[in-house]
């Protein structure tokens, strides 16, 4: 079992007196870096290549500079910028400007599980890597509660990369619940799988009930209010996080437990396994890096082609006629037609 880490097991002493370079500042970059002051680290600079985030790095209080200059300046870089971009930029912008003893801290192990990114021996190579969105890693840690993260050591060229990795983990607020050590391949199988193994068979489950539902004469504001407009599923999920996939149960009705419990156990997973297992396979072996790699240089066409096919399809046609706002259920049912 990996080891987690928790407030007791990390110093921040350890990094503040460092200069850290945030590069990108989308909301994970924000979050972090906010996160951070707030621990006590003051020393934050703000590399972009986007002027229009400039007047929001200025307003938190933080001085921005090129990715270059930021880079230059800083004893630690966290690279919080896609992971399509991240090889050129850091390349050309980062590699150049890096000394011996620097820290680099990834995000995503994405890049260097692939080989696209090749850091030099003599600095040390960590991943401190939150698993939530950046606004919760704000509101969790402005609230005192925190978020779970994954810490990694690829490289130890100082000799203090794990404490390090620590201290930047407490300071952005993950040891509050819990750092897990893992490696860069982990974070990046396991990251791939939820994208491409996961998520598909959510999202067919959510369209296949649709599409049949619709078929047998019930209507899509309805379908679409059961599945997940209404966030039901989303509290299931959030109360699956606090207590278990199972063990959030009781919080339904008997009838519902029942229900659930029975049908699971009829769903043949024969096909769910072949296709968990293709997936792995392909991420593991670099099958999907070597794919995504030719959609890139095909100016993302094939991409494209999917996002189009997806927001055309029923489902998307019928969420569209909803004006979807927080706490309101949809106000706008119209006879909906494809």
């Amino acid at each position: 079992m990996g080891k987690i880490y928790y407030d007791n097991d990390a110093r921040i002493d350890t990094v503040l007196s460092k200069v850290v370079a945030i590069i990108g500042y989308g909301n994970q970059g924000r979050a972090q870096a906010l996160n951070m002051r707030d621990s006590g680290i003051k020393k934050i600079v703000v590399g972009t290549s986007r002027p229009e985030a400039y007047n929001t790095v200025n307003e938190d209080g933080f001085e921005v500079y090129s990715i270059a200059e930021a880079s230059k300046l800083a004893d630690i870089i966290f690279i919080l910028i896609p992971d399509e971009v991240a090889p050129e930029v850091y390349e050309n912008e980062i590699e150049p400007n890096l000394r011996e003893g620097d820290v680099l801290n990834f995000s995503s192990g994405y890049n260097i599980t692939f080989g696209h990114i090749k850091p030099k021996r003599n600095i040390d190579v960590i991943m401190v890597a939150p698993r939530m969105i950046g606004n919760g890693v704000r509101e969790t840690y402005v609230s005192g509660q925190g978020f779970p993260a994954f810490i990694v050591v690829e490289q130890d060229a100082s000799g203090n990369a794990h404490d390090i990795a620590l201290g930047l983990a407490k300071a952005i607020g993950s040891t509050k619940s819990g750092a897990i050590e893992v490696t860069f391949n982990e974070e990046t199988y396991l990251d791939l799988m939820s994208e491409q193994a996961v998520w598909p068979l959510i999202m067919n489950v959510m369209n296949e009930v649709f599409e049949l539902l619709v078929s047998k004469g019930h209507s899509p504001e309805s379908i679409l209010t059961e599945l997940y407009l209404s966030k039901e599923a989303a509290i299931m999920m959030e109360k699956m996080a606090d207590v278990g996939l199972f063990k959030q149960l009781p919080m339904h009705s008997r009838t519902s437990q029942y229900g659930q419990l029975s049908r699971f156990n009829q769903v043949d997973t024969t096909y769910i396994r072949e296709f968990l297992e293709k997936q792995y396979d392909n991420i593991k072996s670099g099958g999907f890096a070597e794919e995504w790699e030719k959609v890139k240089e095909n100016n993302l066409t094939e991409f494209n082609e999917l996002l189009d096919g997806a927001y055309s399809s029923h489902i998307s046609k019928a969420s569209a006629f909803f004006d979807i706002a927080p706490h309101i259920m949809p106000n706008m049912i119209k006879t909906i037609k494809w």
